[in-house]
């Protein structure tokens, strides 16, 4: 697994497609629904007629967690929901990578958030850790 300031990925020896059932099969075993899925590739392709690689965004909600979050912190809800996103790099090689919400809520100074976030990201990266 791979760590960036702001999130957490791995390469995965699956297609794109392939991925994408997965990392969803993966998210529900660990509470999360999708409730947002973004097609970027076809997004910029209606809007700008450009073509994109693939590439999508779930908008990834774990309902306990979002709630105790929401509780915690009103405006919270515009973190919300957690973003993974499923592409293939430029080399066709099939990424999954997903926020890191330690990261995310640090822009909060709230500390009841901290062990929110720190339960949904161990959530996240056995979600990345498992594909």
């Amino acid at each position: 697994m791979m760590s960036t300031a702001y999130g957490f990925s791995k390469f995965v020896d699956l297609s794109y497609e392939k991925a994408l059932e997965k990392v969803t099969e993966e998210l529900k075993k660990e509470g999360f629904g999708v409730l947002t899925e973004i097609d970027v590739k076809e997004t910029l392709k209606k809007k700008l007629d450009v073509d994109f690689k693939k590439y999508k965004i779930l908008g990834a909600c774990n309902p306990p967690f979002a709630y105790e979050a929401l509780k915690s912190e009103e405006q919270i809800g515009l973190m919300l929901p957690c973003n993974v996103i499923v592409y293939e790099n430029s080399e066709g090689k099939t990424v999954v990578a997903a926020i890191d919400p330690i990261a995310s809520m640090q822009a909060v100074k709230n500390e009841s958030l901290g062990k929110i976030a720190g339960e949904v990201q161990k959530k996240l990266k056995n979600v990345i850790e498992n594909l």
